[in-house]
């Protein structure tokens, strides 16, 4: 792939790819194609706008992250947004209502922002939210899911608004996962999987990579076996550490190597399925893409932040429009200064360098 690998542009076309694929897979489902070719125009129109604002000026991610509660119901080890108190236990409080959300995702239209990603917390605890996400068909919606609330309501709801796509996270077989995420959580994800599949619903898988677990999740059984059940996307998070405790999940120069090697024979050798890798595939695009530069992160709470492992925020949503906040003080400093390019150790270099972006969240104040 060489040094100039563009993480935005290969995720733009592994999008369009899929969504080719899936309108040549389902000619025979009139209900699928006919959502596929209306969205592969609408992307088209969106890259435009996008392009468009870029030659006036005016730079518009791609890309939105959306934490749209900080509830969740598992206890996974190490998770970076329970260590930093984005995720409790406790029922939420000032969150950003079904309402808000929707008049964000309308704001991201107009935009020509073509990807939201919902999160959490455990984004299926907010099924308005997902619902009003249906509803904005020129927006595709993957849904970071632990799986464990994918029902019969929701699976209509998939079927109904193929906008919306499902990643579920798993790390790895059974054990591994079930060891990180909880007794049970493998064989429910299993049997999304086949619910989907036997419906012919696009979903993908999400994989925190750890020491444990690198070298089970790039394998080529564990890939073949996705494949197989119908994943049509593997997003492999490298884990970033935000204690001491889970310092060593954190995987070392040599497993990151070995993931990027992985994943660079990969794309090659089966590109039946889209991989992502974060943030390796950032080192090798030309650093960073938070902040605005390929994406940026909406908190539950509305506070417009550089990205999940960075949550400092200047701005909230509640009190601006969507286009303000990504020119945020914050996202201006970090987008014209050193932070994003710069050299780290691996992992997050926003998390590495926090003691620098809390400097420059003190400057805008």
């Amino acid at each position: 792939m060489g040094d100039k690998f563009d993480i935005q542009e290969y995720m733009t076309k592994g999008v369009e790819r899929i969504v080719a694929d899936a309108i040549k897979a389902t000619l025979k489902d009139p209900k699928e194609s006919a959502f596929m070719l209306k969205f592969a125009s609408a992307s088209k129109k969106a890259s435009s706008k996008r392009k468009e604002a870029e030659e006036n000026g005016e730079h518009i991610p791609p890309f939105l992250i959306a934490s749209i509660t900080s509830k969740c119901n598992l206890h996974c080890a190490g998770c970076y947004s329970r260590c930093n108190h984005a995720t409790v236990d406790s029922e939420p409080v000032s969150q950003l209502t079904d309402e808000e959300w929707f008049k964000i995702f309308d704001e991201a239209d107009d935009l020509g922002i073509s990807f939201i990603l919902l999160a959490g917390g455990e984004p299926m605890l907010r099924r308005g939210v997902i619902e009003a996400a249906g509803k904005k068909k020129n927006i595709l919606f993957p849904v970071f899911t632990n799986g464990t609330f994918m029902d019969e309501k929701y699976f209509n709801l998939f079927d109904e608004s193929r906008n919306l796509i499902p990643i579920m996270s798993i790390e790895g077989r059974k054990e591994l996962t079930d060891t990180r995420r909880g007794p049970g959580v493998y064989d429910k994800l299993i049997s999304n999987m086949d619910e989907l599949k036997k419906r012919g619903l696009i979903f993908g898988a999400s994989v925190t990579v750890t020491k444990e677990n690198v070298r089970e999740v790039t394998s080529d059984d564990f890939l073949k076996e996705l494949s197989g059940r119908g994943c049509k996307a593997v997003i492999y998070v490298e884990f970033v550490p935000v204690t001491e405790e889970s310092r060593d999940l954190t995987p070392g120069d040599d497993e990151r190597e070995y993931l990027k090697q992985k994943i660079s024979r990969l794309r090659e050798e089966a590109p039946e399925m889209v991989y992502i890798s974060f943030p390796g595939d950032e080192k090798s695009s030309g650093g960073c893409v938070a902040a605005g530069r390929g994406f940026f992160h909406i908190n539950s709470h509305g506070g417009a932040e550089p990205c999940p492992f960075s949550p400092y925020s200047d701005v909230n949503i509640k009190n601006t429009s969507l286009r303000e906040a990504m020119h945020s003080p914050l996202f201006m400093a970090l987008q014209s200064g050193d932070i994003l390019m710069d050299d780290h150790e691996g992992g997050c270099v926003l998390y590495e360098k926090r003691e620098l972006v809390e400097q420059l969240m003190k400057k805008q104040s």
